[in-house]
């Protein structure tokens, strides 16, 4: 499909004069991308269980294992089949259009997680990250760098291992002593999810089972679980400070909503880019969640949010549309100059939602951020990225809204773009 750059709307003031500034031209001169079909468009075939042939795995010298490669198994995550690399976030032809540090960071594997089935007593990974810088001041290599793994029990994903990088390139135990199931045949595959690193990019990534075991592709999501939550946002969309990947809010969302997550989450460059938000109008999917605040001052946020979800809405007109306000920092609750910002870009985000819904966009959904941490200031590393804690927080606060915005909706295709089979 064909999608050219976004039209942002020229909105006017209840006082009648146009929202135009110069950040909006900018906006509105951002180039035009040619769209290649989401990478997911070709797994909407009919449900198959695919047996992976050990004779393409790899085997210890030493017989203890045997490794798949990652690319052969389910990857979710991946919003576009057409990455430089294999674990990169954005397309190939968004170098030189997007940001130069949008671009950088899309190279980071956040969110992107690996699906498959195995009946093996034991898991482990082998991967090779695209930095040797492994951890940050303030976040662990843990997160950073580290894999995490859960197992689907019942009807949840629950946490049992994580990979721990020591190198560049490591090899580590994920789990061990996982119990058979009482089932026979397929039903004897227990179904496993692998998140990537937050913060590092990947090269490649094997996953080992015991050598009498099989490894199988994914159970396949039903076509009404299949398009994924597109989140937009910071450094808190992308993961920090979580203490490992699983831990981030829309990993969470997407484990509880069981539904697929795209993360675009760039470290101090979310600000409502016309390019990115571009690159966002291609994708199928059941929602979309904007979460920019942070980065962007408040002149920002009043300048671009509503020429940005007009031209959105346009492209995507029954997709929901998240918007989520700036989090309430910490120190603010003691030190009045800490509270202003995050209170002036709140007011401007609610101002800029009103009018938004005033013109006529539906399917909008709001979340003051207030609402998004406790209030107790126990919550984050820095006053600004969450803990663990505050993450669970965040989902807490957001599970409420993005599942009203999810329930019932079928993904439509762009105006012209055949619909999926």
């Amino acid at each position: 499909m064909h999608i050219g750059t976004l039209h942002m709307t020229s909105v006017r003031h209840r006082g009648g004069g146009p929202l135009r500034s110069r950040a909006v031209s900018r906006l509105l001169a951002a180039t035009a991308l040619l769209a290649a079909p989401p990478a997911w468009a070709a797994e909407q075939a009919p449900p198959t269980i695919e047996r992976l042939d050990p004779a393409f795995a790899v085997r210890d010298a030493t017989g203890e294992w045997l490794w798949y490669d990652g690319h052969n198994l389910t990857v979710e995550g991946r919003g576009w089949a057409d990455t430089e690399q294999f674990f990169d976030r954005l397309p190939g032809r968004a170098k030189g259009v997007v940001p130069e540090r949008v671009w950088e960071l899309a190279r980071h594997s956040a969110g992107l997680a690996v699906r498959f089935r195995t009946d093996s007593a034991r898991i482990a990974a082998r991967w090779t990250l695209t930095s040797a810088e492994l951890a940050m001041p303030h976040m662990p290599a843990t997160g950073v760098s580290g894999l995490d793994l859960y197992v689907r029990d019942g009807g949840r994903w629950r946490w049992i291992g994580n990979g721990r990088p020591s190198a560049k390139t490591t090899q580590a135990l994920l789990a061990q002593g996982i119990p058979a199931t009482e089932g026979r045949g397929e039903s004897r595959f227990r179904d496993y999810l692998l998140y990537l690193p937050l913060y590092n990019g990947v090269e490649s990534l094997e996953i080992g089972i015991d050598p009498g075991a099989e490894m199988v592709t994914a159970t396949p999501r039903p076509s009404d679980r299949s398009w994924p939550i597109v989140f937009y946002g910071t450094s808190i969309t992308q993961g920090g400070c979580a203490s490992r990947p699983g831990m981030t809010y829309p990993a969470i969302l997407g484990r509880r909503l069981d539904l697929p997550v795209v993360n675009l989450g760039f470290s101090g460059n979310g600000r409502l880019d016309a390019e990115v938000v571009t690159l966002l109008a291609e994708l199928d999917a059941a929602a979309y969640v904007l979460d920019c605040g942070p980065n962007m001052t408040t002149a920002m946020v009043a300048e671009r949010t509503v020429p940005v979800v007009t031209a959105l809405r346009a492209a995507r007109p029954n997709t929901p549309i998240v918007l989520v306000g700036t989090i309430a920092y910490p120190a603010g609750a003691f030190l009045p100059e800490s509270r202003k910002p995050s209170v002036a870009k709140n007011a401007a985000l609610a101002a800029a939602v009103e009018r938004l819904t005033a013109a006529g966009v539906a399917g909008l959904h709001h979340l003051p951020g207030d609402a998004l941490l406790g209030g107790d200031g126990e919550d984050t590393v820095d006053g600004t990225h969450p803990t663990d804690l505050g993450f669970l927080r965040m989902a807490d606060a957001l599970e409420p809204i993005v599942r009203r915005a999810v329930e019932g909706v079928s993904a439509t295709p762009a105006p012209g773009v055949p619909a999926q089979p």
